[in-house]
């Protein structure tokens, strides 16, 4: 006997008549995406930090795939080299990609907005929620400001994986309501997409959504005796789980195997890296961004801690009233300007706070009170567990526990991130409990008694910050110490201008709150349809969403297209190297954060860059010697009697970034790059080899060799080769001929054995080395390149990135997709049969 809310399957007794439901939620769902992103009409991008950083970072591999037609595994434009894995999604060659196509027709961002849209709908009629109902709730997951905000920075493949868990969380929830195999094939597909979207970090905190949901699951099924059946769905959902990974399995082959070689794996054994010794990250690193315990209160006022960062103020502000004062001409048009810093909380910066909304908070509330069960329960405790993580530093008992014990924790950083949960837990708990009232299931005089204390619950708080905004505190931030001299009045300004923002959002909050409540009460005393309630709802739901969303995501991001075909333009010293053909050479940008902004990898290969999963190792080479190096450089530059004979002495004292093969400095974008004559080249030859027996020592030693002439390499690598003498040959040579991202082809000659370093960064997972045909042996060396032992000869080497985790990931993704096409094929056929029987 199935529950009573799930006795009917929404997928039986399919007719016209009940589609209709579901056209009009693709229509309205196309409408609301282009009315918020009207631009997109025009023509216009949305081209955000890490969307224009991506296409810095994957210009090399994109460029060869428009020349070869393959596929780059492989780009040297940053941090000497690394996998594309976490560059560009590799979706494989599985069915999912097209399904993937599909429901991203739309040109982004407003692809975006429909998915999740549409993934907020599916979810809720996976709970059995009223078709139409469903249409207004889709509206309270896809406006909430977060999802937006993402949006404008550029996290697309975060924004994905947010739309698809949605529907995957209702399909796990639909089979172990009855329908056992619908439930695994939905799970199969979803989960599929999940992954494929390509942001772990979401895809991990949707486990604790799941593994909470089980738990729930498995202590109803006891109590009612039910274990039998929870096993068997238990059974179906694991092998959906396995047909979804397997979809995904060359993008998740490649990314656990490249994660160990990254700042989030496994120690190389270095401790003179006080920074990056530990396994995974730091808890500094993963709790920078933590949510402060009162800017919780974000989820219900919007400006309870100030917005962004970096926000506008109106022309009736007192910021605008003190430039009036001052005599400042135009203030008005001056303010839409005028970026202030206007955020006060602890976080280091922000985009936007996570609002959720006052509805959706009020209508949580009133789910505690009448939503019965393990629905209630569940995401109760998935809302709590959300919130606590989020506080990360601010909570730090709770935080290092799970840092501690909880696998895999330890890997991601911006624990602010867990809102993401909440995001949906809260919403779909308030939707439940508009459906009760609908379904009128819950007695008349609860149901205003809960909307009472509800409405005494959440608009009482946002009464009394209307009220008493002070409350909050002194409104200060800190970047305010930053004001002087004739800007010295915004310290006065700015916490004035913070507290009438959060005392007039209180009030927008308790508006909503009472307006939803009036529409509620109408509802249980039977004196206004459920028709038109539902109409009244979506359109509340709009009216508190969308206007805070486009504070933080609006016209005003957008540009004109062309801007996504040239997004970077070449300066003066950028186009001076740009006229050297050498086949391969390495760039050092100074004009920008040579760690932490991959422009420079637009146009060179760069020794910097941008990203999240550098190579462990290159990083423990910038925290040992590369900033050292860097720095001194810059204080040459600095220096007021700066002669070439001091500039020349300056680039010999640079071992590693030599190494590295640095040809061309940058100081000055409109001046020329300096050129550095003592870099070692893509490859040299040495005289002497020193074998160290730590990873401490290595790095040691590496610092105080010359690197021209001298290598150094750990025991573990000179305990699998035995290399034999080197003979030093003056007139031996080797030389890079040929030059690809994923092939590169030296010519060496030598009278006698030598031992040959490339300016490569070592990575055993995909790079071969050939001699006539024949693979042959290398090593890493330098702690972080490659090294080669080679025979006296005349004769070419070429190294090619031949990942063989690619092929395997490729093949299992096929099989688990002939999988999901014959589930589906059985299904329909099923069904098909049940009809006609």
């Amino acid at each position: 006997m199935l529950p009573v809310h799930f006795k009917q399957s929404p997928m039986k007794n399919f007719s016209l008549k009940k589609a209709f439901p579901y056209i009009v939620a693709i229509l309205l769902f196309t409408v609301l995406t282009f009315v918020y992103f009207s631009p997109v009409i025009e023509g216009k991008i949305l081209l955000g930090h890490d969307s224009q950083s991506y296409l810095a970072m994957s210009k090399e591999s994109r460029d060869y795939e428009e020349l070869t037609g393959d596929r780059q595994f492989w780009t040297n434009s940053m941090f000497g080299g690394m996998p594309t894995y976490q560059i560009s999604t590799y979706m494989g060659k599985g069915l999912l990609k097209y399904i993937h196509y599909t429901l991203n027709t739309f040109p982004r961002p407003a692809s975006f907005l429909f998915l999740y849209l549409l993934c907020g709908f599916l979810l809720l009629r996976s709970f059995r929620v009223n078709p139409w109902l469903s249409i207004a709730g889709s509206i309270l997951f896809a406006f909430a400001s977060y999802n937006l905000i993402i949006l404008a920075a550029g996290h697309n493949t975060k924004a994905m994986a947010i739309a698809y868990i949605m529907p995957l969380i209702g399909s796990v929830a639909l089979a172990y309501s009855g329908e056992r195999l619908m439930g695994g094939l939905l799970t199969a597909v979803f989960l599929g997409l999940a992954i494929l979207a390509n942001h772990l970090q979401i895809l991990y905190y949707t486990l604790f959504i799941l593994i909470v949901f089980f738990v729930v699951e498995l202590i109803y099924a006891f109590k009612d005796k039910k274990i039998p059946d929870l096993l068997k769905t238990t059974g179906v959902l694991i092998i959906a789980a396995i047909i979804g990974i397997g979809a995904n399995a060359a993008s998740l082959l490649t990314t656990y195997e490249y994660s160990k070689y990254t700042m989030r794996g496994e120690s190389n054994g270095l401790t003179i890296d006080a920074q990056n010794s530990q396994e995974g990250l730091s808890n500094d690193y993963i709790t920078q961004w933590s949510y402060g315990i009162d800017e919780t209160l974000t989820l219900l006022i919007p400006d309870y801690k100030g917005g962004a960062s970096g926000g506008t103020l109106s022309a009736t502000s007192h910021t605008a009233k003190k430039l009036q004062e001052m005599g400042v001409p135009n203030v008005e048009n001056v303010m839409k300007d005028f970026r202030l810093p206007l955020y006060w909380g602890t976080q280091p910066f922000t985009s936007g706070p996570v609002y959720i909304g006052a509805i959706a908070c009020l209508l949580f509330v009133l789910g505690l009170f009448i939503v019965k069960g393990r629905y209630k329960w569940w995401l109760l405790s998935i809302t709590i567990l959300s919130v606590l993580l989020a506080w990360g530093r601010n909570f730090m008992p709770f935080t290092e526990f799970f840092i501690n014990y909880i696998p895999l924790y330890n890997k991601f950083r911006t624990v602010s991130m867990t809102l993401v949960i909440a995001g949906i837990s809260m919403p779909l708990l308030g939707i439940l409990a508009l459906k009760n009232i609908f379904d009128g299931t819950v007695d008349k005089e609860k149901a205003i008694k809960a909307l009472l204390y509800s409405i005494s619950i959440v608009g009482g708080i946002c009464l009394l910050f209307w009220v008493v905004p002070s409350l909050a505190g002194n409104f200060v931030s800190s970047s305010d110490a930053q004001f002087s001299g004739q800007y010295e009045f915004l310290k006065l300004t700015l916490p004035m201008d913070r507290k009438a923002m959060l005392s007039s959002d209180a009030f927008r909050s308790l508006v909503f709150v009472l307006l939803t409540a009036g529409v509620l009460y109408f509802v249980i005393k039977n004196k206004l349809k459920t028709t038109y309630a539902v109409i009244a709802l979506g359109i509340l739901f709009v009216s508190d969403l969308f206007p805070v969303a486009q504070r933080y995501l609006n016209s005003d991001n957008f540009v004109d297209k062309e801007l996504m075909i040239q997004p970077y333009k070449a300066s003066a010293a950028d186009k001076a190297i740009l006229k050297d053909k050498s086949p391969d050479y390495r760039v050092l940008n100074l004009t920008v954060n040579t760690f932490n902004d991959a422009a420079p990898s637009y146009f060179h290969e760069n020794i910097g860059g941008y990203s999240a999963v550098k190579m462990r190792r290159y990083q423990e080479l910038i925290n040992v010697y590369l900033d050292n190096e860097i720095n001194s450089l810059v204080s040459t530059f600095n220096q007021g009697d700066l002669t070439m004979e001091k500039l020349d002495n300056q680039l010999q004292k640079l071992p590693i970034l030599n190494m590295l093969n640095m040809k061309y400095v940058i100081i000055n974008p409109n001046g020329e790059p300096i050129v550095n004559p003592h870099a070692n080249s893509n490859a040299w030859l040495v005289d002497k080899i020193h074998v160290v027996k730590s990873a401490d020592e290595e790095m040691t030693m590496l610092g105080t060799i010359d690197t021209k002439k001298e290598m150094v390499f750990d025991p573990g690598e000179y305990s699998k080769y035995n290399f034999g003498l080197i003979t030093p040959d003056s007139t031996a040579s080797i030389v890079l001929t040929s030059y690809e991202p994923m092939k590169l082809k030296y010519h060496f000659e030598g009278a006698t054995d030598q031992m040959a370093v490339f300016s490569e960064i070592y990575y055993d997972k995909g790079w071969n080395a050939y001699i006539k045909g024949e693979k042959a042996t290398y090593i890493r060396a330098n702690y972080l390149l490659r090294a080669m032992p080679l025979k006296a000869g005349d004769y070419d080497i070429e190294f090619r990135f031949e990942p063989q985790v690619v092929k395997t990931g490729d093949i299992i993704a096929i099989i688990s997709s002939i999988l999901i096409i014959l589930l589906t094929a059985f299904l329909v056929w099923k069904q098909a049969k049940k009809k006609y029987n």
